[in-house]
C-alpha cells in the first residue's frame, strides 16, 4: 500500500552519530548461571526490598549523579564483559528495567565489539537462545545482522525443529527477536509464528510465575513496548540470586523515584496551564494525563524538563481541535475555523464561537512559544515547518468533515492516507523533531517514510478497537468498515485481520529506518519508536472505556496531584 507523502511539510537531513569505542576491560564475575535463568525467576521480596543486598545507596547514587556515576557504569558492564553470554544478559535485564539510559555509551561501545565479531560467533554458537539474543540486542541497536543466522535451526521446508519447541527460555528469546524483522524475511516470520504458537501451547505446563512471564512476553514483547511502563512488572517475577541484580533492581527503583518527582512536577504545570486558559472543562474530557504520558514516551530523556512540558501543548491542542471539529462545531463554522489557520490570522476567527476563538490564540501563542524556545536553544527558526504542520493537519479535518457532511463513503486507502494526518502524528513528530535539536535540510524522504508508518500503526490500532474504545457523537468511521465494504464476502473478522498484518509490514518498514546507515537522529528514532510502542498501550480499550493496562503501570506515579485523585481516561 502507497501513502500520502509528506512532502509539502517537511525536509529533512541528519547525519548518523559516531559508535563509540569499548575504553577499559575488566575481569568477569560470577552469576552466569543465574543469568541463564532469568526469564523464569518469580521474586520472593516486596517492592521495599528487604531481601535484596544492594550495593548502591540512594546516597550514593545521587552522588554519582553529579559526576561519579560514569566511571562506577563503566566499571560496573565491563567485569562481565570476558564472558559474550553473561554481559548481553546482563544488558538485557537493564534494558528490560528501564534504565539503559544510564549505560548508554557502555552498552553501545559493548554491542560493537559483539558486532565486529559477529559473523564467526552465529557460525560457531548453536544455542536457540544465544543467537535470538545477540540477534536482537544487535538489530535494536541499528546493526544489520542477517536473519539467515537462524535457518540452521530450521528444516529443508523452512520450519523450525520441532525439538525447540520444548525450550521455553529459547523460544521466549527467539519470539523476542522476531519482533525486530525487517520486510523479506521470512524466517522472522515463522519463527515468530513458531514461538508464539509453542509458548502458548506449553502455558497449561508451566508454574504461575512461568507462565505469567510467558504471558507478558507475548503481549509485550520488549522491542514494542515501553519498559518505563513494564519494569515494574519485570521486577515481579524476577527471583533475585545475586548481588548485581540486586544492585540492577534498586537502581531502577531509584531512578524510578527520583524521575517520579521530575515528572509529577511537570504534570502540575501542564494542568496549571490548562486551567489557566480559560477553555471549557468538557473540552478536555479529563485528558490531561493522557496528553503528558504521549510526552513522556516521546522526550523519556529526565534532562528534558521543558520540552516535555511545551511538547505536551499541541498534543493537547489536537485533542481538542479534533474534538471541536468532530462533536461541536458546525461544518461551517470548522471551514471558518481552518481557514483561520490557514491564513494563521486570528482575524478570520471573528463571528466563531468564544471558545473556538480562544483556541485560535492558544494554538498561535503555543507554536510562537515552540519555535522561540528552539531559536533560543539553538539559533533556527523552524515557525514555517510549524505553521505548515499544523495546516496540513486540519486541511484533512476538513477532507473529513466533508465526507461526514456530504455522506461520501471514500476508499479505504483514501480514508487510511487521510486518516494518517488526522492522528496528529506527523505534526507532533515534527514539532518534537525541531524540540529535540535537529535542523531542517532539504533532499530526503526517510524521516517523512518514518512518520508516515508510525501514523499508520496508530490510525491501524485505534481502528481495530473502535468497538470497544471511546465512542463521540461525532464521525466515527474506520479503515475496516471501508475495507470489508470493498472486499465482498469479507467479515469484519477478517478485515481486523488485515489490520494486524498492515501494522506488521509498518513495523518492518520502521525497523528497516533504524538500521545503519540511516539520516535520521537516533533522539528522533528513539521518539518515533516510542509513539508506536506507546500505541497499543493507550488504544487497548476494555468494556468500560478505560485503559487498565496503561493505568496499572502508571498509576503509582501520579495517583494524586495537588490533592486531587488522577485517573487516566
Amino acid at each position: 500500500m502507497s501513502f500520502l507523502p509528506l512532502n509539502s511539510l517537511l525536509r529533512l537531513n541528519y547525519g548518523p552519530p559516531p559508535l563509540p569505542t569499548i575504553s577499559s576491560h575488566m575481569h568477569a564475575s560470577k552469576g552466569a548461571a543465574a543469568l541463564h535463568r532469568r526469564h523464569f525467576r518469580c521474586q520472593s521480596i516486596n517492592s521495599g526490598s528487604e531481601k535484596m543486598t544492594a550495593t548502591l545507596s540512594k546516597d550514593e547514587f545521587l552522588l554519582k549523579s553529579e559526576g561519579k556515576r560514569e566511571e562506577w557504569q563503566r566499571g560496573f558492564l565491563y567485569q562481565f564483559q570476558e564472558d559474550d553470554l553473561q554481559v548481553l544478559n546482563v544488558i538485557d535485564v537493564i534494558q528490560h528495567l528501564g534504565i539503559d539510559h544510564h549505560f548508554h555509551y557502555q552498552i553501545g561501545a559493548i554491542l560493537q565489539r559483539q558486532y565486529q565479531k559477529a559473523e564467526i560467533d552465529f557460525q560457531k554458537i548453536n544455542d536457540i537462545y544465544d543467537i535470538s539474543l545477540r540477534f536482537r540486542l544487535l538489530r535494536q541497536e541499528g546493526y544489520h545482522v542477517s536473519s539467515d543466522v537462524f535457518t540452521k535451526f530450521t528444516s529443508q521446508k523452512g520450519q523450525f525443529k520441532e525439538e525447540l519447541s520444548k525450550d521455553i527460555r529459547g523460544l521466549v528469546a527467539l519470539h523476542e527477536a522476531s519482533h525486530v524483522s525487517i520486510e523479506g524475511e521470512d524466517v522472522l516470520d515463522e519463527a515468530a509464528k513458531f514461538s508464539r504458537e509453542s509458548l502458548i501451547a506449553s502455558m497449561v505446563h508451566l508454574d504461575e510465575c512461568q507462565a505469567s512471564m510467558v504471558k507478558n512476553t507475548l503481549q509485550y514483547p520488549y522491542h514494542k513496548s515501553l519498559a518505563r511502563f513494564t519494569a515494574k512488572t519485570f521486577i515481579e517475577n524476577m527471583r533475585i540470586e545475586n548481588e548485581w541484580e540486586a544492585t540492577l533492581v534498586n537502581l531502577s527503583t531509584m531512578d524510578y523515584s527520583i524521575t517520579q518527582s521530575f515528572y509529577q512536577e511537570e504534570f502540575r504545570q501542564i494542568l496549571g496551564w490548562w486551567k489557566g486558559l480559560g477553555l471549557k472543562d468538557e473540552l478536555a474530557k479529563n485528558q490531561q494525563l493522557k496528553w503528558y504520558i504521549w510526552t513522556l514516551a516521546l522526550i523519556p530523556d529526565p534532562s528534558m524538563s521543558r520540552e516535555r512540558i511545551e511538547l505536551t501543548k499541541p498534543i493537547a491542542l489536537v485533542y481538542l481541535i479534533d474534538d471541536i471539529i468532530d462533536v461541536y462545531a458546525t461544518f461551517d463554522q470548522t471551514i471558518q475555523f481552518v481557514d483561520a489557520i490557514n491564513r494563521w490570522d486570528l482575524s478570520v476567527g471573528e463571528g466563531l464561537p468564544d471558545y473556538m476563538k480562544r483556541c485560535l490564540a492558544v494554538l498561535f501563542d503555543t507554536t510562537n512559544d515552540i519555535n522561540n524556545l528552539v531559536f533560543d536553544k539553538f539559533g533556527w527558526n523552524p515557525i514555517d515547518h510549524l505553521k505548515r504542520a499544523w495546516k496540513c493537519l486540519c486541511s484533512a479535518y476538513i477532507i473529513e468533515a466533508k465526507w461526514f457532511a456530504t455522506g461520501k463513503s471514500p476508499t479505504a486507502n483514501e480514508y487510511l492516507q487521510t486518516g494518517i494526518i488526522t492522528t496528529g502524528v506527523p505534526m507532533v513528530l515534527i514539532t518534537c523533531f525541531f524540540l529535540l535539536g535537529h535542523g531542517a535540510f532539504a533532499g530526503t524522504t526517510d524521516i517523512e517514510d518514518m512518520i508516515i508508518s508510525v501514523g499508520a500503526i496508530l490510525r491501524l490500532l485505534d481502528d481495530l478497537d473502535a468497538t470497544q474504545g471511546e465512542k463521540q457523537d461525532g464521525n466515527d468511521a474506520s479503515y475496516v468498515e471501508y475495507y470489508v465494504k470493498e472486499h465482498e464476502g469479507l467479515s469484519i473478522s477478517d478485515g481486523k485481520q488485515c489490520i494486524i498484518n498492515m501494522v506488521s509490514e509498518q513495523w518492518k518498514l520502521i525497523n528497516k529506518q533504524c538500521l545503519s546507515p540511516t539520516p535520521i537522529p537516533a533522539s528522533f528514532r528513539k521518539s518515533c519508536l516510542n509513539i508506536a510502542r506507546m500505541v497499543p498501550m493507550m488504544y487497548n480499550y476494555s468494556d468500560t472505556h478505560c485503559l487498565p493496562i496503561l493505568q496499572k503501570q502508571i498509576m503509582s506515579m501520579f495517583s494524586t496531584i495537588n490533592g486531587e485523585s488522577i485517573r487516566l481516561q
